[in-house]
């Protein structure tokens, strides 16, 4: 008796969307393996906070097909938003309330058991090291701090596909560096699948896959080692400009 094979982490097919007459994205199709780190990189209006924003099922395509593992979004919305994680560029942490508290209601929204919940919190903080910072509210944390709390609680009910949504965004390169290394370990373990989307080139140079969209459309889907060979050993940086000045998209 054999195995059978395990569904894509995300698997998005001909995703198109358009407002009124400007088409946002076009035909975009796109899978992640389970413990893939890929890198979305792409200039600004490129079409990365559309297709975020369809990827976590806050907008709904025109056209195409969404799952995530295995789920179909559109049919069985819950359980596909059930194994996915989310930190969004702009920071939805109650200020007000204490980092024990912003947790706790995450674990509710999901139904977790209140034992289980504050295990898995103890755990993730004492990860990050913020155990001590439990208590404080969150208006009191360093940017940097603000991004951990928002990793652990996008991981507290362990979800098999992580969206990072320019999460550095704000960040000085210490905090941005301290993030990125938990979010590409956590990929090499294999937990977790992980997108992370950003429009700084340095950020990519680890990702398993680098995906570039560039009006609406993915115009390289690869290594970040293979764009500099077919830009001719050019820097990433050039070779990203390279590519998206040479690979026009078609016209809806």
């Amino acid at each position: 008796m054999t195995n059978e094979p395990q569904p894509p982490a995300l698997q998005a097919q001909g995703l198109r969307k358009a407002y009124g007459n400007k088409v946002a994205l076009q035909s975009v199709s796109l899978t992640l393996q389970r413990g893939e780190f890929v890198a979305l990189l792409g200039p600004n209006g490129a079409g990365k906070s559309t297709l975020i924003q369809i990827l976590s099922g806050l907008f709904v395509p025109d056209q195409g097909d969404l799952w995530v593992l295995g789920h179909d979004i559109r049919r069985h919305a819950s359980r596909a938003l059930a194994q996915l994680g989310v930190v969004f560029q702009q920071s939805s942490l109650d200020l007000d309330l204490s980092v024990q508290a912003n947790l706790l209601f995450h674990t509710d929204l999901h139904g977790l058991p209140r034992a289980l919940a504050r295990e898995r919190i103890e755990q993730g903080l004492a990860q990050h090291g913020l155990r001590a910072q439990a208590k404080e509210a969150v208006r009191s944390l360093s940017g940097g701090n603000r991004r951990k709390v928002e990793l652990i609680r996008a991981l507290l009910h362990k979800p098999r596909f992580l969206l990072m949504d320019e999460a550095t965004v704000g960040l000085d390169p210490a905090s941005r560096q301290d993030l990125m290394r938990s979010v590409e370990a956590l990929a090499r373990s294999g937990e977790v699948a992980v997108l992370w989307t950003t429009h700084l080139v340095e950020e990519v140079v680890n990702a398993h896959r680098l995906v570039i969209l560039n009006h609406g459309a993915i115009v390289y889907d690869g290594t970040p080692t293979d764009l500099r060979q077919r830009n001719d050993g050019l820097s990433l940086e050039e070779a990203f400009l390279a590519q998206c000045r040479k690979a026009a998209p078609a016209k809806a």
